[in-house]
């Protein structure tokens, strides 16, 4: 019988009622399932643990309660076990939280547990790292870091459900492992059956970003068009104990499952399609084939796998000052001169009004932006019409607040100090989070699953 895969989120900040046919589907099917929620990104993980500095109550997905509590119930009735790495930078606080959402719905003994062993910063300095995706072999200043947390494999959601977990709950772990994990545990693949672990990380590969591989991110009117894109169908991958997978979605939803969509996920993100890196399995993508075999059923076959590598990859997230946005209009005749007229007065006056070490860029929306580079390369060369709706936006970093806010204030001063017919301005500042990436060595990370009693929280707390 095959094990059914089904994705209820593919980031956070996705559809919040994208599981409930899902859902509807695994249990109308009536194969042993799990539900997926991925939501977690590198700056969203950083963002999380901003959040827990300024409230130890946060730090998990905020979207949390509109995500489990539609569908809390039906996996509990039905043996649906739900993995997600919703806890982000705070996994035990969201273990207490669906646990609350549990017991409000009548299911006080739900059994839930947290992975740990991701969050390594207070130890960090003193680990072998080896650089990975860092402009520099040196660690950031240690009073600048936020977070560091290791991309776990699927070992601790394994062992979670093993201990007959029916909810896991993890931080950073590598988003294909919420889907292998149950693989593992259902099927029993052993943690050096390449092939097959390779195959169950494929799946969660193809299953990790939701809709992205029935039809989402694809959808090309007039090239690549899609049904029902306001009602996408999240996927569902079927897996049998071989490896063979069939990735397909809920009868009667939106989007589409073709060859095309499953190949473009199949890619997303593979930096080496013979070399895949993943914490558990390097995947061998070279011979694999993707098969059209029914309406909106793909297979995947070929897919092997080689030894998991020895070390783990890192993501170090610290504080990289402030940046800063604004923007303002100009449309009708004659409205890209005033455009360009307007970041010319800005450059000019930027030029004395703030520090040499500011970071900035101008964009004209409407004539060239994307394309475009922070020296604004291509600005003066775009054939926009003359006539038109434009919005000059400015962008800005530095160190100090003071600086990106005077800098957008300069913007707004445009209003009465710049070209004719300025307006709608608006401008907003943040926090700027950096990112770095390290190699740590695998004996180093200590990754384990906890189930959530009275006795662990007493732990946890103990620790915090």
């Amino acid at each position: 019988m095959s094990f059914l895969l089904g994705s209820g989120a593919g980031f956070s900040g996705d559809r919040t009622d994208a599981a409930g046919p899902v859902v509807a589907e695994l249990i109308r099917r009536g194969s042993p399932s799990a539900l997926i929620f991925e939501t977690l990104g590198e700056r969203t993980l950083a963002a999380a643990h901003r959040a827990m500095r300024d409230n130890p109550d946060a730090g998990y997905e905020p979207l949390l309660d509109e995500l489990m509590r539609p569908i809390l119930a039906d996996c509990l009735d039905n043996d649906i076990a739900v993995l997600s790495n919703l806890g982000a930078a705070n996994p035990l606080g969201a273990c207490r939280r669906v646990a609350a959402i549990a017991e409000e719905l009548g299911y006080r003994e739900a059994r839930i547990a947290r992975v740990q062993g991701d969050d390594i910063l207070d130890r960090l300095t003193r680990l072998d790292l080896a650089p990975w995706e860092t402009e520099s072999s040196q660690l950031p200043d240690p009073r600048t870091l936020i977070s560091a947390n290791v991309y776990l494999g699927a070992a601790p959601l394994a062992e979670a459900l093993a201990d007959q977990a029916q909810i896991v709950i993890s931080g950073r772990v590598a988003d294909p492992a919420l889907f292998l994990a149950p693989l593992v545990h259902h099927f029993g693949w052993a943690w050096d059956d390449w092939d097959r672990l390779a195959a169950g990380m494929m799946a969660g590969h193809l299953g990790e970003c939701g809709a992205q591989v029935t039809g989402g991110y694809f959808s090309d009117p007039g090239y690549k068009d899609v049904p029902g894109m306001a009602w996408l169908g999240y996927p569902i991958i079927e897996v049998e104990a071989d490896g063979h997978l069939i990735i397909t979605k809920p009868p009667g939803t939106g989007g589409q499952v073709t060859e095309q969509t499953v190949k473009e996920q199949l890619l997303y993100e593979v930096h080496d399609p013979g070399h895949y890196l993943t914490p558990d399995v390097v995947v061998d993508l070279s011979a694999a084939t993707v098969t059209q075999c029914g309406p909106d059923r793909v297979a995947v076959t070929g897919i092997r796998g080689k030894p998991a590598p020895d070390r783990l990859k890192t993501t170090v997230c610290y504080d990289g000052g402030y940046q800063s946005e604004a923007e303002i209009s100009y449309a009708g005749p004659n409205a890209l001169a005033r455009a360009r007229q307007a970041a010319a007065v800005l450059r000019a006056r930027l030029a004395f009004r703030a520090p040499a070490d500011l970071r900035s860029r101008l964009d004209i929306i409407g004539a060239i932006s994307v394309f475009d580079d922070d020296e604004s390369t291509l600005g003066g060369a775009g054939q926009a019409p003359a006539d038109g709706d434009y919005r000059l936006r400015l962008a800005v970093e530095h160190g100090q607040r003071r600086w990106v806010e005077r800098a957008t204030q300069e913007l707004l001063a445009l209003y009465c100090a710049g070209p004719a017919g300025g307006g709608g301005v608006r401008r907003s500042f943040q926090r700027r989070v950096c990112t770095a990436s390290y190699l740590v060595r695998r004996e180093d990370v200590d990754a384990f699953a906890t189930r959530l009693t009275p006795q662990t929280e007493h732990l946890d707390r103990s620790h915090a």
